[in-house]
């Protein structure tokens, strides 16, 4: 399993518009090989700032990869610089490997 994680910093004015931008976009995933699950994550608010985190998790980081170099990923983020305005600074890419995995599968 290969976890792919952007954090954001947002300004308290800009958190609406950048949780509606990203509730309302076509991310492509659901096609893209080796793709398992994704979530969009709130985090603290403290000093007029909340720290958001986009998480996706995939079969390994080969299918990751693969995804960033698709015509799907390129259409999902065909927009992004249009919205630099509403995070401070840049998206920081954290990327990691599982070494270990507990769930609770109840089906």
């Amino acid at each position: 399993m290969y976890v792919a994680m952007n954090r954001f910093t947002v300004t308290a004015q800009n958190a609406a518009a950048f949780e509606a931008l990203w509730l309302g976009r076509d991310s492509y995933l659901k096609d893209a090989d080796g793709f398992v699950e994704f979530q969009l994550l709130k985090g603290p608010e403290a000093e007029g700032v909340t720290l958001y985190a986009s998480h996706t998790v995939w079969a390994d980081e080969a299918s990751f990869r693969a995804w960033t170099r698709s015509d799907a990923f390129r259409a999902a983020h065909a927009n992004a610089g249009q919205t630099l305005k509403l995070h401070e600074g840049h998206p920081v890419f954290e990327g990691f490997s599982a070494i270990q995995q507990i769930s609770n599968n109840q089906s």
